[in-house]
């Protein structure tokens, strides 16, 4: 007699972890800005680094303010650690051959993947201005990019619409500008409704677009200060989230929490839909991302 296979409870299908074949995970860092912050930056490196991503990036601060910064964290990556660097450059306050000979430093020290992007406005501006010697746009980026070397290129793009963008077909056209100029992946903007990611990717499929577009993951560890940059990149805060961190401003271990269980529930849904890779921007602490990808089985090997 041959018994008949249980099927999986609720609580499996809930909770069965990922396999790393089936999802890839990367990790945004930003440049420290005092010594202090240096070393929380690379002990956040250091415990993430374990969990295998397939790349991390490393941000420019507004208007390049952390440029140097920067280079000196993607070089010393490379030289201390297993990770794939994926250096941030912008066309921000900087000309052309400024900014090609960044990229020959980076080709020359091995980094083989650039996130290109406009960036934002210059520090104590409004609006962003190319400079007249510049790379005008990440379009214009991308394709300089590509004629200095063979990059792995990966640029922005945005479920919700960029901030700027007058309609969300303009927002696609200019993302397939960037895809045309040798643009290999994008990696969204974070957000909350998980819907926004699907209806976004419905947009591109109509228009053709087909490159990996990779949801970007934000644990909130600090609400209130998600909530106001949020305001500024175009962010949606759903109703029901600012009610899950009510009350919660002095209270770190629900908070984590919280963020943690939203950060799951978004991967989840994610990957159930289809999604094969997955971006956390940490700020810097390793506590709340390697806590998610706990949950979804991606651990330490």
């Amino acid at each position: 007699m041959t018994s008949t296979p249980i099927p999986p409870t609720l609580m499996e299908n809930i909770f069965t972890p990922f396999s790393s074949e089936r999802v890839g995970i990367s990790f945004e860092f930003f440049p420290p800005k005092s010594d202090e912050m240096e070393l929380k930056l690379w002990d956040a490196i250091r415990q993430l680094e374990s969990l295998h991503p397939q790349f991390v990036s490393v941000t420019y601060g507004a208007g390049g303010s952390t440029r140097e910064r920067t280079h000196h964290t993607v070089h010393r990556m490379v030289q201390e650690t297993g990770l794939k660097p994926a250096a941030h450059l912008t066309c921000v306050d900087a000309s052309r051959s400024e900014v090609d000979q960044v990229a020959h430093d980076y080709w020359d020290a091995g980094v083989r993947h650039i996130v290109a992007l406009r960036g934002d406005p210059q520090q104590g501006a409004s609006e962003y201005v190319p400079h007249p010697q510049g790379y005008r746009y990440a379009c214009d980026l991308v394709a300089g990019l590509k004629r200095i070397g063979d990059f792995e290129i990966s640029v922005a793009a945005f479920p919700e619409k960029h901030p700027n963008s007058a309609s969300f077909e303009a927002d696609i056209d200019y993302l397939k500008q960037k895809i045309d100029a040798g643009a290999t992946r994008a990696i969204t903007q974070y957000f909350f409704d998980v819907e926004h990611y699907f209806r976004f990717m419905d947009r591109l499929e109509k228009h053709g677009i087909s490159i990996p577009v990779v949801p970007g993951i934000l644990p909130v560890g600090n609400f209130a200060q998600v909530k106001k940059f949020s305001a500024m990149c175009g962010a949606a805060i759903p109703v029901w989230l600012e009610k899950l961190f009510e009350g919660l401003d002095h209270d770190p271990i629900k908070r984590n929490g919280v963020a943690i269980s939203v950060a799951t529930s978004q991967c989840r849904e994610l990957v159930r839909a289809g999604a094969t890779h997955l971006h956390f921007y940490t700020i810097n602490r390793a506590d709340l991302t390697a806590a998610t990808c706990h949950m979804l089985g991606v651990r330490a090997r």
